[in-house]
């Protein structure tokens, strides 16, 4: 780089690309906006790069941006964690975003409980961001503080911990005439189209290998990306559905779905909690890990 950048600059250039806007990079800095502008100079100056560019009525990052944020948010991190080291963290007066890799299949359960969790910190921001790539890479750069998963991911660098376990459990409209069946069996399940809930766009699973055992077949009619949209079709429609128990205890009521035990012996799921070595003692991050891990263990949850 042309020149040299203190921590306050590192800040700016992390707010200007989150926030996409030097009004709202100002307000996240509690900076006035000529002072956030004339640090954008200092940056595009040290930098050698513009940063960001004119595109329509906003601003756009330019590559050279794009590729430098995660390693700024590194920096960040680690600066973060070193002044912080040993700290005590006031909750009520914590100011932080973090960036939380979520499964589609266990989101719309988890996110819930997690926003709940910590909403005694009136300054935290969590920003959920759906997978696309399971890739360790975003938790080691800083693009992501933490990932929510089903993976296992094997790296001396990242640490991880079993939120909870979960299993696939059958739905189907409460009005229809397998809804109004107790307990369905793997013959009838048969007779009707299924829904797939499948990211990869997979319409085979374990379920097709318990039928296949049985002497059975399935008939997979419609593949979707998430199991919320197998729930929606499902409650629309005579479809079958497999979708996590906790998505179909928490919303099922409301959609007009049942839910039922398969009754074949289908793999259960760990739901881990993945983040990198760097965050490991960090005062508020290990408060958020620490905060969602016993808000899920509560009674009455899962």
């Amino acid at each position: 780089m042309p020149g040299q950048l203190d921590l306050n600059l590192l800040r700016v250039f992390d707010a200007l690309l989150c926030e996409g806007s030097v009004t709202a990079a100002s307000e996240r800095l509690n900076l006035s906006v000529p002072a956030t502008s004339r640090a954008l100079g200092r940056l595009r100056r040290t930098m050698g790069d513009p940063i960001l560019v004119r595109a329509g009525r906003g601003l756009a990052p330019t590559p050279f941006a794009l590729r430098t944020a995660p390693r700024v948010r590194s920096l960040l991190d680690q600066a973060e964690a070193l002044i912080n080291a040993d700290r005590e963290i006031t909750v009520a007066e914590l100011q932080r975003t973090f960036t939380i890799r979520i499964n589609d299949g266990v989101a719309a359960t988890l996110v819930t409980t997690a926003v709940d969790a910590v909403s005694a910190a009136p300054g935290v921001t969590l920003r959920f961001v759906t997978e696309g790539t399971e890739s360790i890479e975003a938790l080691r750069d800083g693009s992501i503080d933490l990932d929510v998963g089903v993976g296992d991911e094997d790296a001396p660098d990242i640490h991880d911990a079993v939120l909870y376990r979960e299993r696939l459990v059958g739905v189907v409209r409460a009005g229809s005439a397998l809804g109004r069946r107790r307990s369905p069996t793997l013959a009838q399940l048969c007779r009707y189209p299924h829904v797939s809930a499948s990211r990869r766009g997979r319409a085979r699973g374990p379920l097709d290998d318990a039928l296949a055992a049985a002497g059975l077949h399935r008939h997979v009619a419609v593949v979707v990306p998430t199991s919320a949209v197998a729930a929606l079709l499902v409650s629309a429609s005579d479809y079958v559905g497999l979708i996590p128990q906790r998505l179909a205890e928490q919303y099922g009521r409301t959609l007009g779905i049942r839910w039922f035990p398969i009754p074949a012996d289908l793999p259960e799921i760990d739901v881990r909690l993945h983040w990198h070595t760097r965050l490991d003692a960090d005062p508020a991050q290990r408060w958020l890990r620490d905060t969602i891990r016993e808000a899920l263990s509560a009674p009455g949850i899962g």
